[in-house]
């Protein structure tokens, strides 16, 4: 398709403001709603929803750089009209020059956070440019190129929004990007740039014209690809050696998608190095034997039984899941219906348990439990397209800016600082210590609903570091056992228990059952959690999109 054919439906069809109740015959759920016109204006044009997820993730790399983009990594589920589920890695690597104690400093500790997160020794090899290339070999229809143009647009202006300015802020406060880094890139004279301001990207535009017209090679064996060693090399704050090697060494990994049963639905994952798919099904499966639609949505018991099972599957995470090419992880086990409901059993209607601790499934290896070191970040967007394909993918760089390394007008990830930082305890390497080649394991859960008859009627996920796994199964208990529609069940109030910490959502109808909470035995306190999801769920013969009210997100469709 002629590329200006292209923009002149972009700019000549305008999203429409429908009502939530209208079924739409395809929809974009994203968290910037310029990243779900690029999606939309793909379908517009007669492209799938492969076409529209991946012109909406190039658009995120433009106007939500904080969160997602190109110089990170993603995860997907995508359902072909016809044909079986792929589940899709698109996780970053890390470069052969790591070690299991890269982030052990000279006094032999672990180096905190920010020290780690900042600079070349955070930065993974990107997974994003390949994946979307693989999702478009696999269900395309549109031209390559085609996929660039809403973000080459957006590239050379578009308004700053609330949430970059706020997140330029916390940059500014509390990290140093250093000269030519991300902070000099999205703030002017010390200062965030504010809401509202035209901002151009012109590095970036010339980045989506050369992948748009070079193909993946471009990042991967090209002159992109030698910038962002380059820049990694070179960097102020702990450069290393990442090579043109390692980018042309990345390969997208087709995973075994991670399925069980909730109520009478199927309920399908990602598998590790994803937690997503395991931990949503444990949560869901430990509490189906709990009435959860005669309980209520405000009972506080309804939570509490949701936080202990949060709990139970947080340990089992943090104990057995890693890159299932390095390590063995137990899937078949972990998600088993006896194992699930024995867990399940652990959990009392009346009282909270005194500690919780991993289980031992069956097929565990010895293994050693370590941190969780997800943090907040991340961007999540769902499609459905009138032929019946549906993605939901999740997208990220990790710590808002990642690590604040720019390299072709793009945000390098810090994804290699969600691996274990302290790689060996009691004499055995943690399941998610860093390896040479290793994918480190995330808290990205794209996730797809099934109904008795196989087709999709839900596609969600979110952002938000490890409360994403959280927000995922809240929402699907929204849909299938309170029977809101998408977007309700989204915003409903966010519970997130893991280890002894009990959060409820500040602001919330929540905090008014803290006394209740207090009284089962938990420490409950108000937080400003990070929560941030989208979805599209099958209304009828069409589709609806639900994002969340706490975010700038939107659905919308044709």
């Amino acid at each position: 398709m002629n590329k200006y054919i292209l923009l002149a439906l972009l700019v000549a069809s305008p999203l429409a403001a429908r009502a939530p109740d209208a079924p739409l015959t395809a929809v974009v759920s994203a968290a910037d709603p310029r990243a779900a016109e690029a999606g939309v204006a793909m379908l517009r044009a007669g492209g799938s929803a492969a076409d529209a997820a991946a012109a909406t993730m190039l658009a995120l790399t433009v106007v939500e750089p904080q969160s997602s983009g190109i110089g990170g990594g993603g995860l997907l589920l995508f359902q072909p009209p016809k044909g079986k589920l792929v589940a899709l890695d698109g996780r970053e690597i890390a470069p052969a020059v790591a070690t299991p104690r890269q982030f052990i400093g000279p006094d032999g500790k672990p180096l905190g956070g920010n020290d780690a997160q900042t600079g070349g020794l955070s930065v993974g090899v990107p997974g994003n440019i390949a994946l979307i290339a693989e999702l478009h070999r696999r269900g395309g229809r549109l031209p390559w190129a085609a996929l660039f143009e809403p973000a080459i647009k957006l590239s050379q202006g578009f308004t700053t929004s609330g949430r970059l300015a706020q997140f330029s802020g916390y940059t500014s406060s509390g990290l140093s990007f250093g000269a030519g880094g991300a902070a000099s890139l999205y703030m002017k004279d010390g200062k965030p740039l504010p809401a509202g301001t035209l901002f151009a990207n012109p590095a970036l535009e010339a980045t989506l014209r050369a992948l748009a017209a070079g193909g993946p090679q471009a990042f991967y064996a090209g002159p992109i690809g030698a910038q962002v060693v380059a820049v990694v090399n070179g960097a102020a704050a702990r450069p290393t050696a990442m090579t043109m090697a390692d980018l042309a060494a990345y390969r997208v990994r087709e995973r075994a998608a991670v399925c069980g049963t909730y109520r009478s639905y199927k309920i399908c994952g990602m598998g590790p190095p994803g937690s997503g798919g395991i931990g949503v099904l444990q949560m869901l499966k430990q509490i189906e034997g709990h009435d959860l639609a005669k309980l209520g949505q405000n009972n506080p018991v309804t939570w509490h039984l949701f936080a202990e099972s949060q709990r139970l599957a947080f340990a089992d995470r943090d104990m057995w899941v890693g890159d299932a090419d390095f390590v063995k992880v137990p899937v078949a086990g972990l998600i088993s219906p006896a194992y699930v409901r024995a867990r399940g059993r652990l959990i009392r209607t009346d009282a909270r348990m005194a500690t919780v601790a991993a289980g031992m499934p069956a097929g565990a290896p010895k293994r050693i439990a370590a941190n969780d070191n997800d943090v907040p970040g991340t961007s999540h967007f769902s499609v459905a397209d009138a032929r019946g394909g549906v993605v939901t993918y999740t997208s990220t760089v990790e710590r808002p800016f990642g690590s604040g390394l720019l390299a072709g007008g793009f945000v390098l990830n810090n994804e290699l600082t969600d691996f274990n930082f302290v790689p060996v305890k009691d004499g055995a390497l943690t399941a998610n210590a860093v390896a040479p080649g290793k994918r480190p394991r995330s808290s990205m859960s794209p996730t797809l609903v099934y109904d008795r008859r196989g087709k999709v009627v839900l596609a969600i996920g979110a952002a938000g570091g490890s409360t994403i796994l959280a927000q995922v199964a809240k929402a699907i208990i929204g849909v299938v056992d309170f029977k809101l529609p998408v977007e309700q069940a989204i915003a409903l109030p966010q519970v997130y228990a893991i280890g002894d910490r009990f959060a409820v959502e500040a602001g919330s109808n929540l905090e008014a059952m803290i006394p209740a909470f207090t009284a089962l035995g938990h420490k409950p306190t108000s937080s400003s959690l990070p929560l941030k999801a989208n979805g599209v769920e099958r209304a009828g013969a069409g589709w609806r999109g639900g994002a969340d009210p706490r975010s700038e997100g939107q659905a919308a469709g044709l």
